[in-house]
């Protein structure tokens, strides 16, 4: 039987959490359905959008252009704070239940999901038919839409979730291809940015079709190993798996747009302690450490820079996090206001693995059995009671902001 694949999109995610949230606490104004937009500080306008309703796209208001601009384009736009810990419940509500319909399910992020088909497709009339009672149900269940791509390849399901939105389902099997994905712009092939496209259209390459067709060579010479992948793409060709087991991190990392714009070196490190203590939590959790710690800096007029440090020993603990990124941020700032602060540590290895040491390790390069009392006492307080529950005295004034996983 040919392998058939669903792609299941949750429709302006944030934007429908939150105004199903809003709804639920006895809201009047259902933000589906009015130029609205997730945002940073409501009071201050400070942020980027983070995502848009349908009738605020009528005004070109676009996802990661900053909050001011949005409020230029229409004066009138309802904005939200993101609630991410509601993001993670009503994500975790939306992949259990598609998990207790096929168990060769593969999260791709918070809002979205592989589902391979195939093994279940003998319980429903045909794959549309299962894909239109999957996205009713999700919507009677949750109040929120989805949309489900269906096709024989993974990236050809992708491409045809993001047909019309929202609430509809979409095919886009090999055999439909030309017909349907080889008209549209280069903009619309996953895959493919800004600066792709721009290089793309300097070769004359305007179309998917357009790529498809050309010569892979020429690809080659000027998108380099990216041009063969695009190229690839856009004829179907993906022989990648759905991977119902979860992949092993390459790396944790965590990031804050922040509400108003830092300008002193304290402000900007009890947001990177506060960052710190984000991420050696989440290694924790996984059981990883990290040789590799990175700070990223990205200023108010949207230039970014970053940083990284190698360390002989790897690490999960939040002082040593902190500790390299204050270092590495002093080493990178040069006195800008700041839009943006961010932590992301690579090179991960499981957690107790043995560490060859040598003659140049400091002795405060090791965590001590206190420190990882103390960091494990937190976390389970944490765990139990919410991240608000215990913290720093140095953070209760934190500027206030919106952070991003990775």
């Amino acid at each position: 039987m040919e392998r058939i694949i669903f792609h299941i999109d949750v429709n302006s995610a944030f934007l429908s959490w939150t105004a199903l949230q809003l709804l639920e606490e006895g809201s009047e104004i259902d933000l589906r359905l009015v130029p609205s937009i997730i945002g940073g500080d409501t009071e201050k306008r400070h942020g980027v959008v983070l995502a848009k309703s349908v009738p605020a796209k009528t005004y070109q208001i676009v996802t990661g252009e900053p909050v001011v601009n949005a409020y230029r384009k229409y004066p009138n736009l309802i904005m939200a704070s993101p609630d991410h810990n509601m993001y993670s419940r009503r994500s975790k509500q939306f992949v259990s239940y598609l998990q207790s319909l096929c168990p060769d399910i593969e999260q791709a992020s918070i809002d979205e999901c592989y589902m391979d088909f195939t093994g279940i497709a003998h319980l429903y009339e045909s794959p549309e038919a299962a894909a239109h009672q999957i996205k009713d149900e999700i919507f009677r269940r949750f109040g929120f839409t989805v949309n489900v791509g269906i096709s024989d390849k993974k990236v050809l399901a992708k491409m045809a979730s993001d047909f019309k939105k929202p609430n509809l389902v979409h095919t886009l099997y090999t055999h439909e291809i030309q017909s349907k994905m080889w008209p549209l712009p280069v903009s619309s092939l996953f895959m493919c940015g800004k600066s792709s496209v721009q290089a793309l259209r300097n070769l004359g390459i305007l179309t998917i079709g357009d790529l498809a067709t050309c010569d892979l060579n020429i690809l080659k010479t000027n998108l380099k190993s990216h041009g063969t992948t695009l190229w690839e793409y856009a004829n179907g060709i993906d022989d990648s798996e759905v991977h119902t087991q979860k992949a092993r991190p390459k790396g944790v990392g965590n990031s804050t747009t922040l509400s108003q714009d830092v300008v002193t070196r304290e402000e900007a490190c009890k947001v990177l302690l506060s960052l710190s203590e984000s991420v050696g939590q989440r290694l924790r959790h996984s059981k990883e450490q990290a040789y590799v710690i990175c700070t990223e800096i990205k200023y108010n007029d949207f230039q970014s820079v970053s940083h990284q440090m190698v360390l002989n020993t790897p690490t999960a603990s939040d002082e040593q996090i902190y500790q390299t990124a204050t270092t590495l941020f002093d080493e990178l700032w040069d006195t800008r206001p700041i839009r943006l602060l961010g932590i992301r540590t690579s090179k991960l290895v499981p957690a107790g693995e043995p560490v060859q040491l040598n003659l140049f390790d400091l002795p405060e390069q090791t965590i001590s059995p206190k420190q990882e009392k103390l960091d494990a006492a937190l976390d389970s307080i944490r765990s139990k009671f919410g991240q608000g529950a215990v913290m720093r005295g140095s953070l209760l004034s934190k500027p206030t902001s919106s952070k991003h996983e990775t």
